[in-house]
């Protein structure tokens, strides 16, 4: 193991020999280690110096092993105190462990037994680590639900941020399965009418016949089946957020229907003599080119113009590769959860294919495959043979040959780098920390290359 993998221990003894044989076997073991005579002496060093794993022992001059131990823990230190003492009792072990140590080691000892024990330690760091890390991502994750760490993902977050404080309509653009619903919720709930209702409608998945009644309601006898009166979904979001999905599928009629509720902030149900008033924040979303369709005709003008107020547009999945890690294991998480089984792992084989394949159905195809893959393969570690055959068919790039030149070598090594990178977070569900210890490489070593590769 490197150096680099290993964290900075500090050993405080008062014995010179003892010092120098932890010394000894923590450095063989590839630890960076800086010593202490007594606890005054590591006291000033905690002042200088973040260390991982402090070794003290019980018994010294000028300042004992629990008076250090009592000083450190009112500094706010959070390494792991591992004690030790030639005179120790098990009660003496208890006392420390009760004071605040993580463990207690008698002497003399053996050198497996302290490297046994500082592992446990770094173990046990970490996974507090990932507790906390988990939690932030939990409590920065919209109520919404949208799972993202991408540039354009982080960008696009800000203006949901910017945009929820206005009334003024929205239009999200994406592709199909980008997550435009989940914008518009995100919207809804960082806004003030968050109390309020949200009401969502695909305008493509309600025959046209029945749409306007669906929007604005009817009244009593307005056609052959309006037996009572009933309020359209204006009316449900008055006060709230009304999401018009796929707004680029409404008739034409019902286009100048929608322009004048924009423009008036009125509603007339079908067969009704009298305009209704509503207080609705429109949010609309299509995966056409609204732009072109208007050009063509078959999106009126003025509707667009009125709707394009603020838009929002989300970027394809392919187009934000380091969003996939992430969303792979939410959903593995997720799902795993639902049916209620252990999270499998994946294997690297598997998530290169993963990563490789170009998701054309974005968020939702890889959402679709996640749930067919643990309901097919119920296995502790997925394989390549587990992914379905479209993803598996996809191949790695072709390697370099002998006739490219050394501009094309260093961008080929630059992306194979790039690339085990992401391996490592979709291993590491995320887990920076993790990765760097899978890549072998320091924790500020990989924020350095997440940072010059964009991920």
């Amino acid at each position: 193991m490197s150096s680099e993998e290993k964290g900075l221990v500090l050993i405080i003894d008062d014995e010179e020999n003892i010092r120098l044989v932890l010394q000894n076997i923590l450095s063989r073991e590839g630890y960076r280690v800086e010593l202490a005579g007594d606890g005054l002496e590591a006291l000033k060093k905690l002042d200088q110096t973040v260390f991982d794993c402090i070794l003290c022992d019980v018994r010294m001059p000028v300042m004992d092993g629990p008076s250090f131990l009592a000083a450190a823990q009112k500094k706010g230190v959070l390494a792991p105190i591992i004690m030790l003492s030639a005179y120790g009792s098990v009660d003496s072990a208890v006392e420390s462990i009760k004071a605040g140590a993580f463990d207690y080691v008698f002497k003399p000892f053996k050198p497996d037994e302290i490297l046994l024990t500082i592992k446990k330690a770094e173990d046990q760091e970490r996974l507090k680590r990932e507790n906390l890390a988990l939690r932030r991502a939990a409590s920065q994750t919209p109520p919404s639900g949208i799972v993202a760490r991408s540039k354009p993902m982080a960008d696009l977050l800000v203006l949901v941020e910017r945009v929820a404080r206005a009334k003024s309509p929205v239009l999200i653009t994406g592709q199909s399965g980008t997550g435009k619903e989940l914008v518009a919720r995100a919207i809804h709930d960082a806004g003030d009418r968050r109390d309020k209702p949200f009401v969502a409608v695909n305008c493509g998945a309600i025959p046209e016949n029945l749409l306007e009644s669906e929007l604005f309601g009817h009244v009593r006898g307005a056609f052959t089946d309006a037996v009572r009166d009933r309020a359209g979904l204006f009316q449900e979001a008055d006060g709230g957020t009304l999401f018009l999905d796929e707004v680029g599928e409404l008739p034409a009629n019902l286009q100048v229907k929608l322009l004048r509720v924009l423009q008036e902030e009125e509603i007339r149900p079908v067969g009704a003599s009298a305009s209704i008033k509503v207080d609705v924040r429109i949010v609309a979303a299509t995966a056409r080119e609204l732009s072109k369709e208007m050009l063509t005709g078959f999106f009126r003008e003025d509707l667009y113009y009125r709707l394009n107020v603020l838009p929002l547009h989300i970027p394809p999945l392919k187009d934000r590769p380091e969003d996939i890690p992430l969303l792979l294991n939410h959903f593995l998480v997720a799902f795993s959860a639902r049916m209620g089984r252990e999270k499998p792992r994946m294997d690297n084989e598997a998530a290169e294919a993963l990563l490789r394949y170009d998701w054309p159905g974005n968020v939702r195809e890889l959402e679709n495959v996640v749930e067919r893959i643990l309901v097919l393969c119920p296995k502790e570690c997925l394989e390549i043979e587990d992914l379905p055959s479209h993803i598996r068919a996809v191949r790695p790039e072709t390697p370099v040959t002998p006739g490219e030149s050394a501009a094309d070598l260093k961008s080929r090594i630059k992306a194979l780098e790039a690339e085990a990178i992401r391996e490592a977070l979709l291993e590491a569900g995320g887990n920076r920390a993790e990765a760097a210890r899978r890549l072998r490489i320091s924790y500020p070593s990989l924020l350095s290359k997440i940072k010059l590769y964009q991920l």
